[in-house]
C-alpha cells in the first residue's frame, strides 16, 4: 500500500516509516519522512499565502470546510480501512471516527462565520471594538488513536478562522493522515493546508521553528512538555491536550454489576486506547466483592482488537508486570499471547497501590487496576492526588456526593454516572500534566485567533 499521491515528500531524507498491521504483523506500507528542505519550503509557503487566506470571506472558508466534509464522507470506507490496518481499530469504529470528523468540519463551517468580537461603550464620538484575527501559521500534531476525528477538530477550527496549517499526522497512522490531508487540500488554495510525514523528530523540528504561530498538539505528556518549552523560546502559542490518568470512583449504594459494566466500557473500549479511558478504579469496600466478580466476567467475555503496535504492547505489559511485582493480584488477563500482531487481553488487577506505575502513569491499554477504599471521600481524595487532570468519572446515587466530587476533582471533565457521553459543543481546560487550552468545541475558535482592540474616532479638520 503506497502513501497517497496527494502528499509531497522530499528526497533529501532517507528515513522511512514502516507500518505493520497490528492484527497480523504484515507490512502495510512504508512512508518516506519529509526532509528538512521540504519542510522549509512548506512553512515558507504557509506564511506567504496566509494573508490572502485571512482576507478570504469567512463564508468562502466555511464553504471549503463543507466541501472537505463531503469528500470525507465519500472516502469514509477508504479512510476507515487505512485506520484499521494501521492501528487495529475495528472498521466500524474507524468509520464512526471518519463521520465524526466530517461532522466536526461542518460544525466549524457553521461556527466560523459567526465567531464575533464585541463593541465597547466609550466616548459618544468614538467607536470601540474588540475584533479577532487569525494567529497565522498553525502546526497541527495529531494522534493515532482517533486520527480523523481529532485532526478535523484542529484543522477545521484553524482553517475557518483564516490560519494556514502545516499538518503532521502521527507516525503510527501516516497513510490515514496523508489521505485526510490530501482530501482537504483539494478544496482550498495551494499552501493553505500542507501535510508532512515523520516521527517525533519532525514534530520537534516543526515545534521549534520561529516562523510558526501556534503549535496544536494532541498526544503524550512528555511530548507536550517538550513543545511547551519550544514555544516558550519562539513565542508561539502552545495548545496542548496531553496524556491522562483518569479515575473512576465507585460509591457504595450503586448496583455493582452496572458499575462493573461502566468500568469495563471505560477501561476496555478501543482496547483502552482512548484519551479519556478509565485508568484507575477506586471501589467502596462494601460492594468490592460483587464488583470484582462482575468486572472479571466482563473482561473474560471480551475479544479485543489489537493494540496499535508491539512497542505499545510492551509498554502496557510492563505496567502490568510492575504492578504484580509490587503486590497486585492478577485476576485475569495480563499475559502476552502467542502469534502475530500486537494483541493483549482485557486485564483486571486487584489490590493496587497508589505508588505502582499502573496507578501513577498513563497505561493507555486494556487494563483495569482496582483499589478498595473505605469511604467515598477517600476515593475522591486518592483520585485527586494525581499529576494529570484530563477527566474523571464518579458512580454514585448520592446527589451530595456527586456535588462534592465534581468540585473536588482537579480535572477538566467530570462525568457523573456515565464513563462516556456528553452534549455536543462542550469544551474543557485540561489541568496539570494533561495540557492547556481548549482543544475542541466552539472555544477552540478563540484559541486559534487573537483579539485586537480598535478605538476609532473622526479626525479634526
Amino acid at each position: 500500500m503506497n502513501a497517497p499521491n496527494s502528499v509531497a515528500f522530499a528526497t533529501d531524507h532517507r528515513d522511512t516509516i514502516e507500518i505493520l498491521d497490528p492484527a497480523t504483523g504484515v507490512t502495510v506500507g512504508k512512508v518516506p519522512m519529509t526532509g528538512i528542505a521540504e519542510i522549509d519550503r512548506q512553512v515558507a509557503l504557509a506564511n506567504r499565502v496566509q494573508s490572502t487566506w485571512a482576507r478570504t470571506p469567512a463564508a468562502e472558508r466555511a464553504a471549503a470546510l463543507r466541501a472537505g466534509a463531503a469528500l470525507l464522507r465519500q472516502h469514509a470506507d477508504e479512510l476507515a480501512e487505512l485506520n484499521r490496518v494501521e492501528t487495529g481499530r475495528p472498521q466500524s469504529e474507524a468509520k464512526k471516527g471518519v463521520l465524526t470528523g466530517a461532522a466536526t468540519l461542518e460544525q466549524y463551517a457553521e461556527l466560523g462565520p459567526v465567531h464575533r468580537g464585541k463593541s465597547l461603550q466609550g466616548d459618544f464620538e468614538a467607536t470601540d471594538l474588540m475584533v479577532w484575527e487569525p494567529r497565522g501559521v498553525v502546526v497541527a500534531l495529531t494522534p493515532w488513536n482517533d486520527p480523523v476525528a481529532v485532526s478535523c477538530g484542529l484543522l477545521g477550527a484553524a482553517l475557518v478562522t483564516g490560519n494556514t496549517v502545516v499538518y503532521k499526522p502521527s507516525e503510527r497512522a501516516p497513510h490515514t493522515g496523508g489521505l485526510l490531508g490530501g482530501l482537504l487540500a483539494r478544496v482550498i488554495p495551494e499552501g493553505v493546508l500542507q501535510t508532512v510525514q515523520g516521527d517525533g523528530r519532525v514534530g520537534a523540528l516543526l515545534a521549534a521553528r520561529p516562523d510558526v504561530d501556534v503549535i496544536a498538539h494532541v498526544g503524550s505528556t512528555a511530548t507536550g512538555r517538550s513543545i511547551a518549552q519550544s514555544a516558550a523560546t519562539t513565542g508561539a502559542k502552545a495548545l496542548l491536550e496531553n496524556g491522562g490518568n483518569d479515575a473512576l470512583v465507585v460509591d457504595a449504594g450503586v448496583d455493582p454489576g452496572w458499575a462493573a459494566g461502566q468500568a469495563a466500557l471505560g477501561a476496555f473500549a478501543n482496547s483502552g486506547q482512548i484519551c479519556v479511558s478509565v485508568e484507575r478504579i477506586f471501589v467502596h469496600r462494601d460492594i468490592l466483592q460483587a464488583f470484582m466478580a462482575a468486572l472479571t466476567a466482563e473482561a473474560e467475555s471480551r475479544k479485543l482488537a489489537p493494540l496499535v503496535d508491539r512497542r505499545h504492547r510492551d509498554h502496557v505489559h510492563a505496567h502490568v508486570h510492575d504492578a504484580v511485582v509490587h503486590g497486585a493480584d492478577l485476576v485475569t488477563g495480563g499475559t502476552v499471547p502467542n502469534g502475530p500482531g500486537a494483541h493483549y487481553p482485557a486485564t483486571v488487577l486487584a489490590h493496587c497501590d497508589p505508588n505502582m506505575r499502573i496507578m501513577r502513569e498513563e497505561t493507555f491499554g486494556p487494563v483495569a487496576p482496582v483499589r478498595a477504599v473505605d469511604t467515598f471521600e477517600q476515593g475522591i481524595a486518592e483520585a485527586a492526588s494525581d499529576g494529570y487532570g484530563l477527566a474523571a468519572t464518579v458512580l454514585t446515587a448520592s446527589m451530595a456526593n456527586a456535588q462534592h466530587a465534581w468540585r473536588a476533582l482537579p480535572v477538566g471533565t467530570v462525568k457523573i454516572n456515565a464513563v462516556f457521553g456528553g452534549a455536543p459543543g462542550g469544551a474543557a481546560h485540561p489541568r496539570g500534566g494533561s495540557g492547556t487550552g481548549f482543544g475542541y468545541g466552539p472555544e477552540l475558535l478563540d484559541e486559534m485567533t487573537q483579539t485586537k482592540v480598535v478605538h476609532l474616532r473622526a479626525a479634526r479638520t
